[in-house]
């Protein structure tokens, strides 16, 4: 009896692809993929040269609609049930230091998931570095608290396209200060009295960005997770919140 392969792809396949920016520009990256399908039939001996061939055809504009022009056309090609698209890639935002406004570019990891078959989906993910400063530090010290820095990861669903500009921007509000790529002595200090003045546990942060995404008129389902990497500890503290489980 021979064994029925159900799911085949490629991973781990970098490409330089554009994609999107609020403003209407378009950005230049470079992605890491994963493209699978599931049941390919009478095509799988050609699956590697369809899959390459339309990920290369999409290179120039990777966006919300074109993945889902992607996913159609490697599943009418093989002849599948389904198919699925991962797209991981590093997103540049030039963000302003909060008092001399020295300008510097900050990374965020961004992935784009999509799915069609007999249903579709498509869910956004960023990560975003911000600054958490402990309550109980700040508390019980004469001076100073131990802060940190944290990542904070949010994946979404949406009824209308939501930017990634958007959930940086809501993830930063909702941290004990931003994170920035440069700063000078003015910028320094502001930093850390903003920081020491908003002290907040992981938990803090992931109910503040549940709370923003609960608001936001588009999400249709979040999951949100928190990671402090401890200054004063060997390990991490970490909080995670599913929409699923809210309401």
């Amino acid at each position: 009896m021979s064994a029925q392969i159900q799911v085949v792809g490629i991973k781990d396949i970098q490409l330089p692809v554009k994609v999107r920016e609020r403003d209407g520009g378009l950005q230049n990256t470079v992605a890491t993929m994963a493209l699978r399908v599931n049941i390919p039939g009478k095509r799988r001996e050609s699956c590697l040269s369809i899959f390459t061939s339309v990920l290369n055809k999409y290179l120039e504009d990777i966006t919300y609609t074109n993945f889902s022009k992607i996913l159609d056309d490697v599943k009418q090609a093989l002849d599948a049930k389904s198919a699925e698209l991962e797209m991981i890639f590093p997103y540049f935002i030039e963000k302003k230091a909060p008092v001399t406004e020295t300008k510097g570019l900050m990374e965020y990891r961004c992935t784009f998931t999509g799915t069609c078959g007999s249903t579709s989906d498509f869910t956004l993910s960023v990560c975003v570095p911000v600054t958490t400063l402990c309550p109980c530090s700040k508390e019980i010290s004469e001076a100073g608290a131990h802060n940190q820095r944290a990542e904070v990861c949010l994946n979404v669903r949406f009824s209308k396209f939501i930017w990634v500009e958007d959930l940086v921007e809501m993830i930063e509000k909702s941290a004990s200060c931003e994170v920035y790529s440069l700063l000078k002595r003015p910028d320094e200090k502001y930093v850390t009295e903003q920081a020491y003045k908003n002290p907040m546990f992981v938990e803090d942060v992931v109910r503040k960005v549940a709370v923003s995404a609960l608001d936001h008129p588009d999400i249709t389902w979040f999951s949100a997770s928190v990671e402090s990497f401890e200054s004063i500890h060997k390990h991490s503290a970490y909080a995670y919140v599913d929409s699923n489980e809210m309401r």
